[in-house]
């Protein structure tokens, strides 16, 4: 037997597999200036990121399908759309590795950073910076993390500082600084620019507010001219309040509790705005008794004694209280005479008592069939597409609203709908105005979407 017969065959094993690792690359840019570019930032970290996974082919690193790109948002949140989607491949199974070209495109917060190489951790990921050569499943490679991760920390809240300084100083320059713009300007070159239009209605909002002393009139009156904010909604009591406290039309740059002097045209003088702000120190509950004493009385020009003679509206204070009555000429002038050839005659009446009945009565005619009807033909002349069922629910409507309206809106639709109220020792004679009616029921109905406003 030869030598080499003799020598037994050598086995060579067969070669162990490779494990195939599923690698993500995520990226991100804390800005979204330039990403509209063809080649931009992340286009760049990406690439950079895939050549590397690319380069260890033979350890089994590939490619998934999914991106992972988060353009404009803070390295300092992990609330990110592309981040919170990676997150939830890997607690799927779906990602063995996460690649990124620098750690603070990660996270530039340490404590965040370490919740997510918790995550990670937890779910048997990898890390890897193709720029920082580091392996986050050893002591050493967490010192070289939390090291680099404090100085991207350092370095964002740095940015941070020099960005609201920067802000600051552009705001005690009266700069525009971006933001919501009010109503009332445009944004050309960065600079609020006056809009002529708009500034009309800002105008009028406060010129209004001055006038009734209510933000809930000041909206009802606004309303009723059809005005808008830019979206095309009409204005309401909180856009009021709103408009009436920005300093922006008083030509000031607030910022932070300090206002400066801006570089933007007023739209409202000074004087305009101090009487508003004065009036707005004021509570509500003040300003709306203030508006409440000066509405005329209810039935003021309406009211007539059985002499044919107005009667006029007068009060008085006891202890504290107010009284109001209505009463007649011969009692103002302190004669007797007319009572005598008249008995019949009321020398005077109780305000609140004569315009609660009044209130009652003409309640009580709106549901009469007769008013209804006797409506509805005076109304179609000028709206022939209004029904009789219409006609009804537009009259029904004011009685369960009536308590809610501003006095002021209470004493126009009295004058609307009463032509005289005839008062004598034996009751009242109402006597109601038809196209009085009419012109209420067309109002209600073209504002039937949006009801009369009621008191503050």
């Amino acid at each position: 037997m030869s030598r080499r017969q003799g020598r037994a065959a050598e086995v060579v094993p067969p070669p162990t597999p490779v494990r195939r690792l599923r690698c993500a690359v995520y990226t991100r840019k804390s800005t979204d200036e330039g990403l509209d570019r063809e080649f931009n930032t992340l286009d760049a970290q990406r690439a950079a990121c895939e050549a590397y996974v690319l380069s260890q082919r033979a350890e089994g690193w590939t490619l998934v399908g999914d991106r992972y790109d988060d353009g404009g948002f803070s390295g300092g949140t992990l609330e990110r759309p592309a981040l919170q989607r990676l997150l939830r491949d890997i607690e799927q199974g779906g990602v063995d590795v996460v690649v990124v070209y620098k750690i603070d495109r990660l996270s530039r917060s340490l404590m965040d950073f370490s919740r997510l190489v918790e995550a990670f951790e937890a779910h048997g990921v990898t890390f890897v910076s193709i720029t920082q050569s580091f392996n986050t499943t050893t002591s050493m490679g967490r010192l070289t993390l939390n090291i680099l991760l404090s100085f991207a920390q350092f370095e964002r809240e740095v940015i941070g500082e020099r960005i609201r300084d920067k802000f600051a100083a552009s705001r005690a320059r009266g700069m525009w600084m971006g933001g919501h713009v009010p109503l009332g300007y445009d944004v050309r070159e960065r600079k609020l620019l006056v809009n002529d239009v708009e500034a009309t209605t800002v105008r009028r909002v406060f010129t209004t507010f001055l006038d009734t002393g209510s933000g809930t009139e000041t909206a009802r009156l606004l309303q009723a001219k059809g005005l808008t904010s830019r979206s095309g909604r009409l204005l309401d009591k909180g856009d009021v309040y709103k408009l009436l406290n920005n300093r922006t039309y008083v030509g000031d740059a607030a910022h932070k509790g300090k206002v400066y002097p801006g570089e933007h045209a007023a739209i409202t003088d000074r004087a305009l705005w101090d009487k508003v702000h004065t009036l707005l120190k004021e509570s509500p509950h003040t300003r709306g008794n203030a508006t409440r004493n000066q509405t005329p009385a209810l039935l003021k020009g309406l009211i007539y004694g059985t002499d044919g003679r107005a009667l006029s509206p007068t009060h008085t204070r006891r202890r504290g209280r107010l009284y109001r009555y209505y009463v007649s000429q011969a009692a103002l002038k302190g004669t007797n005479t007319a009572v005598q050839a008249d008995p019949a005659l009321v020398r005077r009446i109780s305000a609140a008592e004569i315009e609660a009945a009044v209130v009652q009565q003409v309640r009580a005619l709106l549901r009469q069939p007769e008013i209804i009807v006797g409506t509805w033909a005076a109304a179609r002349a000028s709206d022939p597409g209004l029904t009789e069922g219409g006609t009804r629910d537009a009259l029904h409507q004011m009685e369960p609203l009536w308590d809610e309206l501003f006095p002021a809106e209470q004493a126009r639709i009295v004058r609307l709908l009463v032509e005289r109220v005839t008062v004598s020792i034996t009751g009242a004679d109402i006597r109601l105005r038809v196209e009085g009616l009419a012109s209420l029921v067309r109002d209600l109905g073209a504002s039937r979407p949006a009801p009369l406003e009621t008191a503050e």
